[in-house]
């Protein structure tokens, strides 16, 4: 059985062998045989994810902008900040400016972090780098090829609101609005 009180470097695992099961457009899949802080043989599952990046459009009436998207896996439409994946070698700063143009219509002149989420790190080495955007100005987007989805327009209290009541489950987003509310003084 583990250990519940021990040092930092008594919890490292050892990868003894490592093999890309499946090579995907978004993701990658990777089995690894590793031996436990004890020494035994035991398999861990990853999926290997380039991150992403995720922006919360604030308006200067305290007004976010959100995006209604279909997400297969729950099969229903989910409430979520503008966000994407990384390309090869893209910064992360370029990904949101990218997104919150393409979902909304919007840029923003002021884009500042508000740090990252590992945000399933049991199985997922996908990191998320979170942003407020601020200085909206609204210019028309349009979003990426079998990508469909609505701009809805809220107040940043409303949607807190809407979080506290489960009435939004995204993770990043959750994050962000938690984030955009210490930044707002909400």
């Amino acid at each position: 059985m583990g250990k519940i009180n021990c040092s930092e470097d008594m919890l490292f695992e050892k990868t003894v062998d490592s093999i890309t099961v499946f090579e995907g457009r978004v993701f990658d899949v990777e089995v690894k045989k590793i031996l436990t802080p004890e020494g035994k043989p035991a398999v861990r599952e990853i999926v290997k994810h380039p991150g992403g990046a995720c922006i919360l459009p604030v308006d200067d009436q305290g007004n976010c902008y959100l995006v209604r998207q279909f997400r297969s896996p729950f099969e229903k439409v989910m409430l979520e900040a503008p966000a994407g994946k990384l390309e090869k070698d893209e910064d992360p700063l370029s990904c949101v400016s990218r997104e919150i143009t393409e979902e909304t219509g919007f840029i923003a002149r002021n884009i500042e972090s508000a740090g990252a989420i590992a945000a399933t790190p049991g199985y997922c080495s996908e990191v998320i780098s979170l942003f407020i955007g601020t200085g909206l100005e609204y210019k028309g987007g349009e979003p990426d090829p079998n990508e469909y989805l609505a701009t809805v327009k809220m107040p940043l209290n409303k949607a807190l609101e809407m979080a506290e009541n489960n009435e939004i489950q995204d993770a990043k987003t959750l994050v962000l609005l938690y984030k955009a509310a210490g930044r707002f003084g909400i």
